[in-house]
């Protein structure tokens, strides 16, 4: 039986989020809409929850005051949980509390929004699939080719074009950047450092979860962050040893940890 390839694109959380479900089983159309909704409403449900531009969301009356942590949602304490973990695992360099002093999550939610969404997708019995927030993408099986994925990853300096073309199965990938939003990312120990040196820093994970972690850990740290990416495997850090990355810097010179090309097409 031909694979059949369902795709749509919303904006949601300020941003475009896509999921691709490739299905050559014999599903009804119903129900490969009715899991392709379920997933959209799932990425609503997370910016409602999560949004710090939202007022009226759990995250800003947490951060007002009129909510305790203590008296929050299941996953509000599950992200809480999560992040605080990170942070030790990184010594404090992935924090949720931002320049101001307030809690902002969004450097893991949107990896774990995006992962538990995939998650979804696969449980409903559609394990070809593609899951993208703005740019942060998790890929489950094959495409309708019964290849694996192909995923561009873009030249800062012109995002017209690819510098690098990856292949990926059951893996999640993750760009962190200045780029595009400016100086948004911060280094918890210097909080008023500027990144300059480094543009772009993309991390291949055992899913969009873990990279979207360590992109952002990573980039925090600077030059020596894909060091950091590179010597991780030698940690006690779960799913690290799964971990590659490809940095840009500011002169438009790449660096790639060891084992990255065996990701790559040929041809890039």
């Amino acid at each position: 039986m031909s694979k059949q390839i369902f795709k749509e694109t919303r904006i949601i959380m300020g941003m475009p989020v896509t999921i691709q479900i490739v299905d050559g089983s014999l599903h009804s159309d119903r129900a490969r809409l009715g899991v392709m909704e379920r997933a959209f409403e799932y990425f609503l449900y997370v910016d409602q929850k999560f949004s710090t531009y939202k007022a009226d969301s759990e995250i800003s009356k947490i951060n007002s005051g009129e909510l305790q942590l203590a008296d929050a949602s299941e996953d509000m304490r599950i992200v809480f949980k999560l992040a605080e973990q990170t942070k030790n695992e990184t010594n404090g360099y992935f924090d949720i509390v931002d320049r101001a002093g307030k809690y902002d999550p969004s450097g893991i939610v949107k990896g774990w929004a995006i992962n538990n969404v995939a998650r979804l997708i696969h449980d409903a019995g559609f394990p070809d699939h593609y899951v993208e927030a703005g740019g942060d993408i998790q890929v489950g099986g094959l495409n309708d080719a019964d290849l694996k994925w192909s995923i561009g990853i873009k030249n800062p300096f012109n995002q017209t074009e690819n510098v690098k073309v990856v292949r990926l199965s059951d893996q999640g990938i993750a760009t962190s950047g200045t780029y595009i939003r400016g100086q948004h990312i911060y280094d918890p120990h210097d909080r008023n450092a500027k990144f300059d040196d480094i543009i772009s820093l993309t991390v291949i994970g055992p899913s969009i979860y873990v990279a979207d972690l360590f992109a952002t850990t990573a980039f925090a740290m600077g030059r020596k962050g894909i060091e950091y990416i590179e010597g991780s495997r030698n940690s006690d850090v779960a799913e690290c040893d799964q971990l590659e990355a490809y940095m840009i810097d500011s002169r438009g010179v790449a660096t790639m940890t060891s084992g990255f090309e065996k990701y790559t097409c040929p041809d890039s």
